[in-house]
């Protein structure tokens, strides 16, 4: 089994995505207790895609988030660094034209400056090697007056809420995804990697070192998520 670890070697994400691919979005649905399709919907109204415009989805795994962002008529660019994810995405969306799979290194996109009208990730960043690289590289493919949408785990503000839901992250957990999932310890590194992650103030920040202005964000299902959003080309005071 391969299992990624905090070093987050691009080479070992992308094998330990690679084994669970197959059931990845019904492990993920188990896991969020049916929240991931409300995040899905909150990021898609974030992104606000309209038709005929060009969309970036980073970190797109099977591709449900990008179906869920092309059914405005935008074309979506569904970029993930697994090849099992793409493989399996590209399956299910066979039948979709508005979504295009590409495999790529969120470090090093393989794209043209202001190139996308829209940049999102969905729980991805978080398993990048240097994420503000990946943010920088964002920015460099967003067209000007573009935006960004990340949405990620974050760190819920209330203290009891908080301990509640890593308890559930280190106990109940990982009885779930031995029912569920293919590679049950992959889903060891998930834990790890989303209590080893900024809060939101931080990744707020790391949007605006990027050059993103209008930077804010919002909680999601009481912090466990939270949806950021910015602007490319503005120069009035961020938010």
């Amino acid at each position: 089994m391969n299992r990624a670890d905090l070093s987050k070697q691009p080479a070992d994400v992308a094998a330990m995505f690679d084994e669970v691919s197959t059931h990845y979005d019904r492990t993920n649905a188990l896991l969020s207790v049916g929240n991931a399709a409300l995040w899905r919907v909150a990021t898609t109204r974030a992104v606000n895609p309209k038709r005929g415009e060009r969309i970036l989805d980073v970190a797109a795994g099977t591709g449900t988030s990008s179906a869920a962002l092309a059914t405005t008529g935008a074309h979506v660019v569904a970029a993930d660094f697994s090849e099992g994810m793409i493989r399996v995405g590209r399956q299910r969306q066979a039948g979709n034209s508005r979504v295009e799979f590409v495999q790529a290194d969120a470090t090093k996109l393989p794209f043209g400056d202001d190139e996308f009208d829209a940049v999102t990730i969905s729980f991805g960043l978080r398993n990048v090697v240097e994420p503000q690289k990946a943010l920088a590289e964002f920015y460099r493919v967003t067209k000007p007056g573009g935006r960004v949408v990340i949405c990620e785990f974050s760190t819920p503000p209330a203290r009891v809420i908080r301990s509640a839901y890593f308890a559930y992250l280190h106990h109940v957990m990982p009885a779930v995804v031995k029912l569920a999932s293919s590679n049950a310890e992959a889903y060891d590194y998930l834990g790890e990697s989303i209590a080893a992650w900024p809060d939101q103030k931080a990744l707020a920040g790391w949007l605006r070192e990027a050059g993103y202005a209008h930077v804010a964000y919002r909680n999601l299902t009481f912090g466990i998520v939270a949806l950021h959003r910015g602007v490319k080309g503005h120069t009035a005071a961020q938010d």
